[in-house]
């Protein structure tokens, strides 16, 4: 396995990390605001822009700023050179808030690569209009959203 593990966090949190050139990045941003200030030390980065929208229904055309199969097309051969790479390397996704987009995409890698995530627990908000894109790329892999009460249960376990 080259990818070693799957971590997602918020814009602000991966802004404020020093960089190393054994884990790769896939920032995600908002069509709207400027792309992320990451540490020039990460040489492995992936850059997209798509809105944390889930379309009405599939029939719906492309609308500008929603995440759609080039992107996931784009993901998925950043993440499939990753893996393949001869040097073990650690993957960290981010979205501006570390809750929906970055989710999906770190749940997404770790279902592909085997690779452990990081705080799996805590995708159960994971942006299912883009894990949706992600697996039809791959037929046969199925992405596993926890359930929420699996966050709940982790708390009350390290109060106890």
């Amino acid at each position: 396995m080259t990818i070693s593990k799957v971590q997602y966090t918020s814009r602000k949190l991966a802004e404020q990390l020093r960089g190393s050139p054994y884990m790769a990045v896939i920032s995600i941003t908002d069509p709207t605001t400027p792309e992320a200030k990451l540490d020039p030390l990460f040489r492995h980065v992936l850059r997209l822009s798509f809105y944390d929208a889930v379309p009405a229904d599939e029939f719906m055309p492309a609308c500008p700023g929603l995440f759609d199969h080039h992107m996931a097309a784009r993901i998925s051969t950043f993440i499939g050179e990753l893996h393949a790479a001869p040097f073990e390397i650690s993957l960290m996704v981010h979205c501006e808030y570390g809750i929906s987009r970055s989710a999906a995409v770190a749940l997404f890698a770790a279902a592909l690569t085997g690779a452990p995530l990081e705080a799996r627990e805590f995708t159960y908000e994971a942006n299912q209009w883009v894990i949706d894109q992600l697996e039809a790329r791959h037929p046969g892999l199925s992405v596993d959203v926890p359930q929420p009460l699996m966050s709940q249960d982790r708390r009350q376990a390290r109060r106890a």
